[in-house]
């Protein structure tokens, strides 16, 4: 028995499996004792499943290894798996992040990101480290897992060999990016002399700086005498806004409550529920008359508000006003709720499966649009696994088909970190459009992620782990937590005084955008912490695409340019 288990930890070929259980068993142990460390918090501050890569680096120094063939194609496999489902995640919002609100909060995570490739290639020229090295640093000081597989892809496409000296860089450099950036968080609020109250109150009024994404309902007493006599149909183009009337009271009573339509028609006194953004509802108001108290819920027992989730695979893609639902049924969609963010029900906007429509009307209509848009839980629950393969082998293409830039000695490949991030933002932004179905639940998706990154940070830290002590205590690893902080810290306060002194940007938005330009989960836990509103979430949201792409792009430009 003794002897079973002592070839079974040290692996011997001749095991049951042929060394197989061997590699599973050690990567088991180093995943599960990563997860588990990964629920510890220190002063509310957790490393989550990076405590994976630790322990990894732990048993590769004991010498618990597993076979080189199995570890490349796990590590590449997991990595693969893991930024498609953040590209699925991302996708829907990914090119919308760049309107309007959006823009100006995009440019400041870009300068982040820039800033913190500038500092980089400056400390690979003054400290002589190699690129490889420094590039680790980067992934680190910033928190970015994906970064960290980019690079190392780029390595093996050049050079067709390994650098763990990258892994070991992301290792060292990877607390004090968690730390420095909520230390910088709050070092701002003493440079720029926050007041909290008024940031506070001013948070919760934008909706975290971006009305683009914020969907919100207010009545209105119709005071314009130019719109009395008006249908709907005939107000909306003057407005060049997108908004939804739910319902109209004539004559501001109570008791004359309905669903308004396309040939609703409006008179001086009566009172409309609008649904819009906060970014249009000033014009909105001031064209239509003044805010007014009324409570629309309480008023009329025969009107309704439920929210329907659309599970029909026929209805993906499909426009909102081609579904016909007033006519045929006399219910008024007024909001659609897509992965957590509220739109406006606009006829152009196009249905996904999974999306959350707001239906108003009586209980007898809606049961009969419910039977039309499906609202069946069980449905969305089953996977829908040919995107997703689909996919990712679309993805594997595009990273390997090399691109030929003047001035570049070697052909650029997105490599299996950027080829299915970009194939994941299209497929899951654009599919709908086709008719794809590309819905996956987000405990689906999340799974997907967490095994894919578990795998992925497994390997790296067991290849990593044999060299990691003696490159730490004699060859000056340590200095690299400081190069580490400099990258983590410098950018984020430049781009800070950017934010505030030219955007004039908020500061609970601004956290949000900067945890989000780091792509650090504990930076806004701790962000949202500081406030009631969903300003640092917005932000966060806002960002994350985009910087996600950048970090893994820049990472193999690194190491193309400079190897």
């Amino acid at each position: 028995m003794v002897e079973f288990f002592t070839n079974m930890f040290a692996g011997n070929p001749a095991q049951w499996g042929g060394g197989v259980a061997h590699s599973v068993l050690i990567l088991s142990l180093v995943i599960a004792f990563g997860v588990m460390l990964g629920k510890i918090k220190i002063a509310g501050v957790s490393f989550g499943v990076t405590w994976i890569l630790f322990v990894g680096i732990l048993f590769g120094h004991l010498g618990f290894n597993i076979n080189e063939h199995l570890m490349h194609f796990v590590k590449e496999f997991g990595l693969i798996l893991f930024v498609y489902s953040v590209g699925l995640q991302v996708g829907p919002g990914f090119f919308s992040a760049f309107r309007k609100g959006g823009l100006s909060l995009n440019v400041i995570a870009m300068i982040v990101v820039f800033v913190g490739v500038l500092l980089t290639v400056a400390l690979h020229f003054i400290t002589g480290l190699p690129i490889t090295t420094m590039v680790g640093v980067l992934s680190g000081a910033v928190t970015n897992t994906p970064g960290l597989g980019a690079a190392q892809q780029a390595v093996g496409d050049i050079t067709g060999g390994t650098a763990p000296e990258i892994a070991m860089a992301y290792a060292v450099a990877y607390p004090l990016g968690v730390i420095g950036c909520i230390l910088s968080l709050l070092l701002m609020r003493y440079i720029f002399r926050v007041d909290v109250a008024a940031e506070e109150n001013d948070a919760k009024c934008i909706s975290g700086g971006n009305g683009e994404q914020a969907v919100r309902p207010f009545s209105i007493l119709i005071c314009n005498a130019a719109v009395n006599g008006k249908c709907l149909s005939e107000i909306e183009p003057l407005l060049h806004s997108r908004f939804v009337v739910s319902r109209i009271s004539e004559g501001g009573v109570p008791e004359n409550i309905r669903p308004a339509a396309a040939d609703t028609v409006l008179h001086v006194g009566d009172k409309v529920l609008v649904i819009t953004t906060p970014a249009a509802a000033e014009s909105i108001i001031m064209f239509l008359g003044e805010l007014c108290e009324m409570n629309w819920e309480g008023t009329d027992t025969r009107l309704v508000s439920r929210r329907v989730l659309i599970t029909k695979p026929e209805l993906n893609g499909k426009m909102l006003s081609s579904l016909k639902i007033r006519n045929n049924f006399g219910v008024n969609i007024t909001r659609v709720n897509r992965s957590g963010v509220d739109l406006v029900a606009n006829p152009h906007l196009r249905l996904q499966m999974g999306d959350r429509v707001t239906i108003v009307g009586s209980e007898l209509s809606i049961a009969h649009a419910e039977k039309v848009l499906g609202n069946s839980l069980k449905r969305l629950d089953h996977p829908n696994l040919i995107p997703i393969f689909i996919g990712i082998a679309l993805g594997c293409l595009l990273g390997s088909v090399p691109f030929v830039f003047p001035g570049i000695p070697q052909p650029v490949k997105l490599g299996l970190a950027g080829g299915p991030l970009i194939v994941a933002i299209l497929v899951s932004r654009f599919g709908p459009n086709y008719k794809l179905v590309t819905y996956t639940t987000m405990s689906a998706n999340l799974m997907i992620r967490e095994i894919g990154i578990s795998l992925f940070l497994a390997c790296v830290g067991l290849g990593a782990g044999s060299g990691f002590v003696d490159t730490i205590v004699n060859d000056g690893g340590y200095v690299w937590i400081g190069y580490g902080v400099l990258i983590t810290v410098v950018p984020l306060l430049i781009a800070g005084f950017v934010a505030r002194r030219l955007f004039k940007l908020n500061y609970y938005t601004l956290i949000g955008v900067l945890s989000g330009s780091m792509t650090n989960p504990p930076a806004l836990a701790y962000s949202n912490e500081q406030t009631g509103s969903d300003a640092p979430s917005v932000g966060y949201a806002t960002v994350y695409p985009l910087t996600m792409f950048l970090r893994v792009l820049t990472a193999q430009l690194l190491i193309i340019f400079f190897v």
